[in-house]
């Protein structure tokens, strides 16, 4: 068993991981909630605790994020504020129990034993049932939108999800990776099986190796127990491999040697274990650039790029918006508890009159912020704070062809922005300075220069 500990007291992760530990559970703590997003989104945990009220994200706002868009991991959260209400909304959006603060650790312990178990259950079913009709694709799967270049990526998926064939998926960030690779999971015989992501690029080097193959007792310091890795987890599914390219060229070619031979083996380990295993991979550099320039493997490239999927860039099928605007308001209802039925149509002319280098994960943002200023049941062009302060010229409805009207921009205050993107990155890195300023693209000292001007 592999636990999360997700709690702002640091007493009590301790406390509660050195007992885990004790009855044989292994355990990896956050001190907030945007800590716990970006450890869940690198690492496979069996369960998660997590504590009700943290800064940054609460618990609850965690769990809603894993409902929507995290990996599917069984949640008990534990509060000392023992609120019936709380309670509700927790079990509403998934936790599979609810503890109030202060409680016995071995209650704990005997609880998430027992969700593990019933969800191996499951799992072990889903095996028995493998290749049978009726399985379910996961939540969220599917690209929307129908332009030409958005239903060429749908009807390629079609042909390639029903085979076994290894696919690279190549982009802008933003534009879709993940979602086209679960789509090639939810569609293919391998659907009751596991899916599980990992950023390569987000897991540390000297982590990765054991994070994806595993280890044995012993194979290192600390390392005390046997530990199965993500290859042998995704048995039997897909294993998604985002950010390819910023792989280590040491791990390359124990890649390559898993993909080519259907065999890994454990750090510290003697013996090959053979592996079923779907491989599915994507980046958003030009990963043929790095070939050339030496950083990757060109033999690896040639095994991981079988069949190419290449996502448009959002400004390349400004077409979709309002398919994508009907879909994200939907979704985010449900996550902000609004109720707002979509965007006019002056917020849909200003929308497509902006270049999205974020793609659609910015439109995504973009749309909440609006959704939460919103007063009324229709998102405005009033409501949509783009990043610039410039005026943008379209087409106002009723103006004769080439009359154009100009809409002036909300002034966006850039010193909050940029506080408050420096107070999260902070916050997902547990405080770690250097980390967070590689995150954000600026040196530690200018981070540091930053924290001080903003008397953080």
């Amino acid at each position: 068993m592999r636990v999360l500990i997700v709690d702002d007291e640091k007493n009590l992760r301790e406390s509660l991981a050195d007992f885990l530990k004790i009855d044989g559970i292994e355990t990896e703590c956050a001190e907030n909630g945007l800590a716990a997003q970006r450890l869940l989104s690198e690492s496979v945990f069996d369960a998660a605790i997590l504590d009700l009220r943290m800064p940054g994200l609460s618990g609850l706002e965690l769990l809603d994020w894993l409902r929507e868009q995290g990996p599917e991991v069984p949640v008990v959260m534990i509060s000392a504020f023992g609120d019936i209400d709380d309670a509700v909304s927790a079990m509403k959006l998934g936790a599979r129990d609810y503890i109030v603060k202060p409680f016995n650790p071995e209650e704990l312990a005997i609880r998430l034993k027992r969700i593990v178990s019933e969800r191996r259950l499951v799992e072990a079913e889903a095996v028995r049932n493998f290749g049978k009709p009726g399985g379910a694709a996961r939540r969220g799967s599917g690209l929307v939108g129908r332009s030409r270049s958005i239903e060429e990526v749908k009807n390629l998926i079609d042909r390639v999800a029903p085979t076994n064939a290894t696919v690279l998926i190549t982009g802008e960030s933003g534009t879709g990776k993940e979602v086209t690779a679960r789509s090639l999971h939810a569609l293919s015989p391998r659907k009751d099986g596991p899916f599980i992501p990992v950023n390569v690029g987000g897991i540390p080097e000297t982590l990765l190796e054991s994070e994806l193959f595993g280890y044995e007792r012993g194979a290192f310091t600390g390392a005390e127990t046997r530990k199965p890795g993500i290859f042998e987890l995704a048995n039997q599914g897909t294993l998604f491999l985002d950010e390819i390219a910023d792989m280590p060229q040491a791990l390359q070619v124990k890649l390559l040697r898993a993909v080519q031979e259907k065999k890994i083996r454990r750090l510290g380990g003697t013996k090959d274990m053979p592996t079923d295993i779907r491989i599915i991979a994507a980046t958003n550099r030009d990963i043929e650039e790095a070939v050339r320039a030496g950083s990757f493997r060109e033999d690896l490239y040639y095994r991981i790029n079988v069949i190419r999927i290449r996502l448009p860039p959002l400004r390349d099928r400004i077409e979709d918006l309002p398919d994508l605007c009907e879909a994200l308001v939907e979704k985010l209802d449900a996550r902000l508890g609004r109720k707002v039925i979509g965007v006019s149509r002056g917020a849909l002319e200003l929308l497509a009159s902006y270049r999205f280098p974020g793609n659609v994960r910015e439109l995504e943002n973009l749309l909440e912020r609006a959704i939460i200023l919103c007063t009324g049941d229709l998102v405005t062009e009033r409501n949509l704070l783009l990043p610039t302060g410039t005026s943008v010229h379209f087409a106002r409805p009723g103006n004769p062809a080439g009359d154009h009207g100009a809409f002036q921009l909300p002034t966006v205050n850039l010193e909050e922005l940029e506080r408050a993107a420096i107070i999260q990155a902070l916050l997902r890195w547990e405080g770690k300075r250097e980390k967070a300023a590689r995150e954000l693209g600026i040196s530690r000292r200018t981070l540091l220069n930053k924290t001080k001007e903003y008397g953080m």
